[in-house]
């Protein structure tokens, strides 16, 4: 099975069990903290998330994969691709997009590719119900690839592996076959805690504690709103998602390349100045993220995201400035109030 996922671009599988009880506790107590913020699906499927029998049903074992998404233009040198990363940070007026959002969109890719594994394991055995997600459904994806030895729990939450740090993507195909489960591994963060230290706005509450709410990543991607007054100016240039707490990670110094061309950074997406992509209408929004992740966050919250970058790069006072205010000045009349909002704040900066 390792050989048909290598051929499908998968780095690695695994096999976990469906027992996931001793899982239960945290996810309620965190449910019940109300960290999931907006993401009321997440309450919705309640503990269903932690037992995959109950989703579907006939299930007895689960097959995880794990598939690596750094470009193909990132450097062999260990470190040195983080600490370009960290650059993007000291020029303001750029923006920065998440390293896993530059390509073509995981959820199609992974999906499909798992589906296409299954069909093969299928193939090789008498019977063989299964059905394969990606972040689309309410699945314990890096509890289940923990215990199906991919990896371990980081103190940020994401799932670290020795050989390839935390840069990956996460799947799973549900079978009714019972296959023998692989062994889990050995954490491996010891007394370190800069994934903690680092983060802006202080998301990561304790070891292994995330409050999405202070999220830069859930606030720039799943929340709708306005984002609070208190987080703006911790956001930086970040406008879609954040990477700083895998940046920071040492293990991330062995995270590996794609070995698909899909997660290759598309023109537009890296190194752009933030009024280029204020300045984006809705087609050209929509055109520009043809296949990407990005899109499903609609034009309004994209511009809701940079317009907070431009506060933040006019607050640091920046080179470009003046052209910064005015692209501000020229949409502080947009039909939405959510982004008139933040324009306004961005201008009082």
């Amino acid at each position: 099975m390792q050989t048909w996922a290598r051929e499908l671009g998968f780095s690695q599988i695994g096999i976990a069990g469906v027992d996931l009880s001793s899982a239960e506790p945290g996810l309620s107590a965190w449910l019940a903290a109300g960290f999931h913020g907006d993401m009321h699906y997440m309450a919705a499927h309640g503990l269903k998330r932690a037992r995959p029998a109950e989703l579907i049903p006939g299930t007895v074992s689960v097959i995880t994969a794990r598939m690596d998404y750094l470009p193909a233009s990132t450097s062999d040198t260990p470190g040195e691709w983080q600490a370009i990363e960290f650059s993007r940070l000291e020029r303001p007026a750029e923006g920065i997009v998440s390293v896993y959002a530059r390509g073509r969109d995981y959820h199609k890719i992974m999906r499909s590719r798992l589906q296409k594994l299954g069909e093969r394991v299928a193939a090789h055995v008498e019977k063989l119900g299964h059905r394969a997600f990606t972040d689309s459904a309410p699945v314990l994806e890096a509890e289940l690839a923990a215990r199906s030895g991919q990896g371990w729990r980081g103190k940020h939450t994401l799932l670290l592996n020795r050989e390839a740090g935390s840069m990956f993507f996460l799947g799973e195909i549900y079978v009714d076959l019972a296959l023998p489960p692989s062994e889990p591994v050995m954490p491996h963060c010891g007394t370190c805690s800069a994934c903690i230290k680092i983060c802006p706005t202080q998301a990561i509450i304790a070891p292994y504690k995330l409050d999405a709410r202070r999220c830069i990543s859930y606030l720039t991607i799943e929340h709708a709103g306005p984002i609070p007054l208190e987080l703006r100016p911790l956001m930086g240039n970040r406008i879609y998602g954040c990477d700083d707490c895998q940046l920071i990670c040492p293990w991330n110094k062995f995270a590996q390349r794609s070995s698909l061309p899909d997660f290759d950074e598309r023109r537009g997406l890296t190194g752009q100045q933030l009024v280029t992509l204020f300045d984006w209408t809705e087609e050209e929004f929509l055109r520009f993220t043809e296949g990407s992740a990005i899109r499903r966050i609609g034009h309004e919250r994209w511009l809701r995201n940079i317009a907070v970058a431009m506060g933040n790069a006019l607050r640091a006072q920046c080179a470009g400035a003046a052209e910064i205010r005015a692209s501000l000045q020229a949409r502080a009349d947009h039909p939405s109030e959510v982004v008139r909002e933040h324009v306004l704040w961005a201008i009082s900066q």
